[in-house]
């Protein structure tokens, strides 16, 4: 018989799937392949049920012969492996970022003569009706507050992108792009408190209080489903620390990053050139315990960000903390730098590799921008955060055009440069 292939990255086998399996059995003996949670992240939403399981849901329907893992986005070491006469897919990837894929399968079976068969997608109310309850699954509290753990484990990088808005949180959600032969997106947001408070036009010095920055949380958690990371400052008093703790953990929240600094807050990349006080070792590790201590589930994290090199402490201080702080109960360290070079960085990075082999270690390359993923993965990098390029890019385009509109007392001048409404109302799903 003819060898048929397809390949599913489904958490639910509905009347769309099957449909696309009948059709395939016409053709010949069908091979299923089961996209693996690496790839599948990628591209698409994270799995809510683990890999056993999704093989299950096809063997169980009886329409496949053999069952496989593709560990792949693209088909080009599948198809090596079985050369199938058909690869069966839905007609719903010849559009956008998808394309790249459809590319990629045409030009391995032209290889030796395979066929591409595509199928109607399936769209009706009941198919959709399954979407919208497997991204809400997603949405809730017990599945997203996991899933940065979960990314740690599967990605080299857990790349992190800032939000501070419903829309931003979209754009961070549904932003897939095709590049060199692969498709990629982000894997978490980061909620900056400097964002935050740019967005409602107050300084970051902590004067935005729990409460509103909640609100953004909420406004992001309603639209999106990937993992949050939150900025939360000094953490404050230990007293009141524990209680948000709690707080955050309860909504889903995935971690959130503390600096151990002391007073009024005032911005990293000032450095040394405004008065900041660093706290010490005794006091923030007290506060690591607190937190830790606050918590009802293991899934929660408390990342310890360390200042000293920020404050030109040295190395040295840096690494005594980050000991401490993990002795404390920190699940990640942050280790920041102001320098343009990411060679602080890596010697950091590399020392506290070899004392410690598996705390996460997070950075946030703003002015070390030129540094990749791959060389920051190299030196032992599990979580890279791009902190408030969102915000840079807006106001600049924001403010040109308020410009050209005054200058020219019309807005024909700026028309070009518009995205049309209609274009972003396209991220933002119907209820």
């Amino acid at each position: 018989m003819k060898k048929v292939y397809t390949c599913f990255c489904t958490d639910v086998i509905h009347e769309g799937h099957l449909n696309l399996l009948r059709e395939a059995a016409k053709y010949g003996e069908v091979t299923v392949g089961i996209l693996s949670d690496e790839a599948m992240i990628k591209y698409n939403r994270f799995p809510t049920i683990t890999i056993e399981e999704r093989k299950q849901i096809v063997r169980d329907t009886g329409l496949a012969r053999w069952v496989l893992i593709q560990n792949e986005i693209m088909y080009d070491e599948i198809i090596a492996e079985l050369s199938p006469d058909y690869v069966i897919h839905g007609d719903n990837w010849c559009e956008g970022p998808e394309r790249a894929i459809r590319e990629n399968v045409l030009q391995n079976l032209a290889k030796y003569g395979g066929e591409l068969i595509e199928i109607a997608y399936t769209c009706n109310e009941r198919v959709r009706k399954i979407d919208d309850n497997i991204r809400e699954r997603l949405s809730m509290p017990e599945y997203r507050r996991r899933r940065l753990r979960q990314l740690i484990k599967l990605c080299p990088v857990v790349k992190t992108i800032e939000v501070h808005s419903g829309l931003t949180g979209l754009i961070a959600e549904k932003t897939i792009v095709a590049h060199n032969g692969e498709l990629d997106q982000f894997d978490a947001m980061w909620l900056s408190s400097l964002c935050d408070s740019t967005a409602k036009g107050k300084p970051d010095i902590e004067l935005v209080d729990l409460s509103s920055r909640l609100r953004t949380i909420d406004d992001v958690m309603e639209v999106t489903t990937k993992p949050i990371i939150l900025d939360g400052d000094t953490g404050g008093l230990v007293e009141h620390f524990v209680y948000n703790v709690r707080t955050l953990e309860r909504m889903g929240v995935s971690a959130v990053i503390i600096e151990d600094k002391t007073g009024l807050k005032k911005n990293s990349l000032f450095g040394t050139d405004v008065a900041q006080t660093q706290d010490s070792i005794e006091n923030f590790c007290n506060k690591i315990r607190a937190g830790k201590n606050a918590q009802r589930t293991e899934e929660f994290m408390i990342i310890a960000r360390i200042e000293s090199l920020i404050l030109e402490k040295g190395q040295e201080d840096a690494l005594q903390r980050a000991a401490a702080y993990v002795g404390a109960g920190a699940d990640a360290i942050m280790i920041h730098s102001r320098q343009k070079s990411p060679e602080e960085i890596f010697e950091f990075c590399d020392r506290f590799r070899r004392q410690d082999k598996n705390t996460p270690l997070v950075v946030v390359p703003t002015s070390f921008n030129s540094v990749t993923e791959a060389e920051l993965a190299q030196h032992g990098v599990n979580i890279v955060i791009y902190a408030n390029q969102l915000t840079r890019s807006a106001f600049p385009a924001m403010q040109s055009t308020a410009v050209e509109i005054l200058k020219n007392h019309r807005a024909l001048e700026v028309d070009a440069k518009l995205m049309p409404f209609q274009e972003i109302i396209t991220l933002i799903d119907d209820m």
